[in-house]
């Protein structure tokens, strides 16, 4: 008998067979155990993991430094937010105005600036890179925070543990970090796609789109096509389960009727992926999680009717459903890589959307009661220098940051967070930490504890390989 999660006393072990026969994993049964024995919190029933692409400043969001030289304090204006002595963006004004509901941590660390590198250790939750590494994902890939949670925790409604939407980062190849990486594919997320964008550098809470061409110039522009399209959830009646895929592209796939295993899944796991897929094709309230854009008007006015705010409400919608981890992409590929123009597309394409979704995810989950339940984590791959430049070769001559690694800001809220606090300082011009330094490990240890997960959790690879789940320990001060 083969324990993939946890060393099992003798009572445990009496008890196999009955988890056994309720089709209960008993990895994911011990997980279970020792969640419900822990007193100091209840676990979060759901994570919602919003990942900027690209690099989000935290100069121009949550770590200002009004006080620096010039050439780093940039444009904006930092605004009180409702906590004493807390103090974010002039252009996130919604978010000032919940900053009990969430804490800031300014201190987490590594030391990359590439995207590929930065994308690995961030959503990975592990600093060093894997042997081989590229920036193209790979089965040699470290598993992906998701994949583990999803890994870790027991579906709930015979729903996937783990899904990403509306679309996977891309660039020019599948970038490395999202996958299960070499515990296989079986634990791939459930890509639910939902981005109807058609041009490959359309960046941003499109419609209000924008890219930058070869020469770096910058143009705005809309999509010529949907760029939100709700999954189409039908069921065909000449589609046979055993043509099921086991990774969904729900728009692409579903409702043109092609299911097919990919090519290198075999058949491992298919009825859970066979199980799976008939509770998202069969239950109306799940059918109506997807659904987004025939929500009712005031909603998706509060969330914005845009990728970001469309996204965020689904979501929100698939925590009701029973959904362990969703994680959120905001924007494809370079979206929040501001290397040029960065104060004119934060301040009129990012901020003011993103301010508007997250404000509104937080708000609905803390009137609902559920914010307790929901833990709501706001990263990206790495922050921006410290230093305002303009780029060589940039035909705007508008300035921007480049990407940096050793230092950025994370908003953690729900799920055991206490709202209203500051953990983490960096230096003055924002650059590196100089209180409390936090780690991708610790970053990732705090979603698995407030998932309930043990901190003795492994995961597993492909040749029955065990590794800690935690590498680093869970930021105590939140809690």
């Amino acid at each position: 008998m083969s324990n993939r999660m946890y060393r099992m006393n003798r009572r445990q072990l009496v008890h196999a067979g009955t988890a056994g026969a309720l089709g209960i994993g008993l990895p994911r049964l011990e997980a279970l155990r020792a969640a419900a024995t822990r007193q100091q919190y209840a676990p979060a029933k759901s994570v919602i993991f919003i990942y900027a692409v690209g690099g989000m400043s935290q100069l121009e969001t949550f770590d200002m430094k009004p006080s620096a030289p010039a050439e780093t304090r940039g444009e904006f204006q930092p605004i009180q937010t409702v906590t004493t002595g807390i103090e974010i963006c002039e252009h996130l004004p919604l978010l000032a105005r919940q900053s009990h509901l969430y804490s800031l941590v300014r201190s987490v660390s590594h030391p990359y600036t590439g995207h590929g590198q930065g994308h690995m250790v961030m959503q990975s939750g592990r600093t060093a890179l894997p042997i081989g590494f590229t920036s193209r994902a790979k089965r040699t890939d470290w598993p992906s925070i998701a994949a583990k949670a999803g890994y870790a925790t027991k579906s709930r409604n015979n729903l996937p543990q783990a899904l990403v939407l509306p679309e996977l980062c891309d660039n020019e190849g599948l970038v490395s970090g999202q996958t299960a990486g070499r515990m296989g594919p079986r634990y791939d997320p459930w890509l639910v796609k939902a981005s109807g964008t058609s041009k490959e550098f359309e960046w941003g809470p499109c419609p209000d789109c924008f890219h930058y061409d070869d020469k770096g110039f910058q143009r705005h522009q809309c999509a010529a096509n949907p760029v939100f399209e709700t999954p189409k959830l039908g069921l065909p009646n000449d589609v046979s389960g055993q043509r099921l895929s086991s990774r969904f592209d729900l728009v692409g796939k579903i409702s043109r009727g092609q299911r097919q295993l990919e090519k290198n899944e075999a058949t491992v796991g298919f009825d859970r992926y066979r199980q799976r897929a008939i509770a998202l094709l069969t239950r109306g309230k799940t059918r109506q999680a997807f659904d987004v854009r025939n929500a009712a008007d005031p909603v998706q006015d509060r969330y914005g009717r845009n990728k970001f705010g469309w996204s965020l409400l689904m979501a929100r919608r698939l925590v009701d459903v029973g959904v362990n981890i969703i994680q959120v992409n905001l924007g494809h590929t370079g979206t929040w890589d501001t290397h040029q123009q960065q104060f004119p597309v934060l301040q009129q394409r990012l901020l003011p959307p993103t301010d508007q979704a997250v404000s509104a995810l937080l708000e609905d989950l803390h009137q609902s009661g559920q914010l307790d339940e929901v833990l709501v984590v706001l990263a990206s791959e790495f922050g921006r220098t410290p230093r305002i430049f303009v780029p060589t070769g940039a035909k705007t001559g508008l300035p921007g940051r480049d990407h940096w690694g050793p230092v950025q800001t994370v908003l953690f809220a729900g799920g055991g967070v206490q709202g209203g606090r500051v953990i983490g300082k960096t230096d003055r011009q924002g650059a590196y930490p100089v209180a409390a330094k936090k780690t991708p490990e610790d970053f990732a240890a705090t979603i698995y504890q407030a998932m309930g997960i043990p901190a003795t959790a492994s995961w597993y690879d492909e040749t029955d390989r065990p590794t800690h789940l935690y590498g680093g320990k869970p930021i105590a001060e939140l809690f």
